[in-house]
């Protein structure tokens, strides 16, 4: 798959998709712009437009997963976990692998 930003959430605690996270995806610069505000599906997936490239440009983007809301906790240990990163080459595809518990995650640029 050539451009666009994909995501992919694990909870591994319970070994399930993170059916239902709300996740947001920012341009930050050159200007600030809010390019999704959607929930992953039933297989943990964003399914949305960006994931093909669709108003993907050069420049620097911050994603937010809200793990506090997807506990449904109020008093959750994460509530809003940032990941920012810069694309130079629109034509490069960016997966976001998240993997998750209620107290740390790990994410990164995947395959």
């Amino acid at each position: 798959m050539a451009g666009g930003i994909s995501i992919h959430a694990v909870d591994v605690a319970s070994g399930r998709p993170a059916n239902g996270l709300r996740v947001e995806i920012w341009r930050i610069d050159p200007e600030k712009v809010r390019l999704v505000d959607g929930r992953l599906g039933a297989n943990g997936a964003l399914d949305h437009a960006v994931a093909q490239g669709a108003r993907v440009t050069a420049g620097e983007y911050e994603v937010l997963f809200h793990l506090g809301e997807f506990f449904g906790d109020g008093d959750a240990f994460l509530t809003v976990t940032p990941f920012r990163f810069r694309i130079k080459n629109v034509d490069e595809h960016f997966h976001l692998p998240l993997k998750f518990t209620r107290w740390g995650y790990s994410l990164f640029r995947g395959a």
